[in-house]
């Protein structure tokens, strides 16, 4: 497998993305990017199966269009990894900003900690391609808000930590969102109802809790044996009695 190393220390991101994207046509697999410190756009519109590791911070829209290469962040990452990504994965060993998977038509995102606000927002799904989002920390307000299709699942203790965050799938008229414990339904936003999560529901989770383990070196066994709850849509068109009609 070719090996690329990429020296990003004080390098703007036009350059940085360019040496990227030569590296990925020139036959590399695995490309390693050393002190990444706020460039925006990596690995934007990129495809194939390559995969990139990166040390540092990314900026911001960290594999946004992205179809097919695995992106691993060896640190934070800020506003919006993931946006309107078709296929993928991006791996995060820290926390995220706002937005994280916005739009994200495809693949998975795994953060190991946190993300800010409007995690998920208007995530879709079209046939076989369905986006997933799995957070392994909190998350703020509005997380979900407009979700077309997909899956979020959060897996921080809620009882250890309440969840305190509102607008919880504000607007979401597809897809659900999968929270470890429970979350009082008075922080559920607009369009939103809970159900407990059932048996197949359960089924479906596992694999991504095993895979979420296996990214972070968690032990899996206290997610595999807990609880959660299910938020989803209460009707596809959850704002309909906001329109005047004829």
């Amino acid at each position: 497998m070719k090996r690329v190393s990429i020296d990003a220390r004080g390098m703007h991101y036009t350059p940085l993305n360019k040496a990227i994207r030569a590296a990925v046509s020139a036959g590399a697999r695995e490309i390693v990017i050393e002190h990444v410190m706020g460039q925006r756009f990596i690995a934007d519109g990129l495809k194939g199966d390559a995969t990139l590791i990166i040390d540092g911070v990314p900026g911001g829209d960290l594999g946004m269009f992205m179809s097919g290469p695995t992106c691993i962040v060896y640190g934070n990452c800020d506003h919006a990894p993931g946006n309107t990504m078709d296929s993928g994965n991006i791996v995060i060993h820290g926390s995220a900003g706002d937005a994280v998977a916005h739009s994200m038509r495809g693949g998975k995102v795994f953060v190991r900690d946190s993300i800010g606000y409007r995690g998920g927002i208007h995530m879709k799904q079209y046939q076989d391609k369905r986006p997933i989002l799995v957070i392994g920390g909190t998350f703020r307000a509005f997380l979900g808000e407009l979700m077309a299709g997909g899956l979020i699942l959060t897996l921080g203790d809620s009882r250890r930590q309440p969840i305190m965050e509102r607008g919880i799938g504000s607007g979401i008229h597809g897809g659900k969102i999968v929270i470890r414990g429970d979350v009082d339904e008075y922080y559920l936003g607009i369009g939103a109802r809970k159900t407990p999560l059932s048996d197949e529901g359960m089924d479906e989770i596992i694999p991504l809790i095993k895979e979420f383990a296996g990214h972070f070196g968690v032990d899996p066994k206290p997610l595999l044996h807990d609880t959660y709850v299910q938020v989803s849509p209460s009707s596809s068109r959850p704002f309909a009695s906001k329109y005047t009609w004829e």
